[in-house]
């Protein structure tokens, strides 16, 4: 079916008016409703554009998702903006600053994973996502892997994709509690550091 300009801006205005809403109330709180009151339409046009509130969520966070992907990918990068061995201090420092992005976010996205982990079907959608920003993150390691030091037990470039998807995950839930985003992001550079720096 093809997408008019119309229709496409309908569907991004009530993807920012969830994000809102979602970050406002929590995913089990929010309803059509409000999500539709924050955008400024009806029913009728949040049903044009999706069929339930679970489908905008997954499409919400299926654009975020690539966001972030690629904005890992992209600090993860060996390329520098001149010919010289990247340096595994500012690989770090950059992928720190990418993945620690906004509080509502990450409140979004946790009450996304508690939805997740009571239902199957979503779980395994959320597993999709994440194993695709750990084979980002393997890709960019891979690079640098001659600037890695990996401890016992994290033997491989895989095994290291995953320990900093953790330390992320740790870090989040701090933020989330003391709110403070420059005190994650320097702890959050530690833990990269003492996971991969010789």
């Amino acid at each position: 079916m093809r997408v008019t300009r119309r229709r496409a801006e309908t569907r991004a205005r009530l993807l920012e008016a969830a994000f809102r809403v979602f970050a406002a109330k929590g995913y089990g709180q929010a309803r059509i409703d409000d999500v539709c009151a924050e955008a400024g339409y009806t029913r009728g046009a949040f049903y044009s554009n999706f069929g339930t509130l679970d489908e905008l969520f997954f499409a919400l966070y299926d654009e975020r998702a690539a966001l972030i992907a690629a904005q890992v990918a992209d600090a993860l990068s060996a390329e520098e903006t001149v010919p010289i061995e990247p340096s595994i201090h500012a690989v770090i420092a950059r992928t720190a600053a990418t993945l620690l992005l906004d509080r509502d976010w990450l409140l979004v996205k946790t009450d996304f994973l508690l939805h997740a982990a009571r239902r199957p079907e979503v779980a395994a959608r959320l597993a999709e996502h994440r194993t695709q920003l750990r084979t980002a993150i393997e890709t960019r390691l891979r690079g640098v892997q001659g600037l890695l030091a990996l401890p016992p037990g994290m033997a491989d470039v895989p095994a290291a994709a995953h320990a900093v998807v953790a330390a992320y995950d740790g870090v989040t839930v701090q933020l989330l509690l003391d709110g403070d985003m420059a005190a994650a992001r320097a702890w959050l550079t530690q833990l990269l550091t003492a996971l991969l720096v010789r």
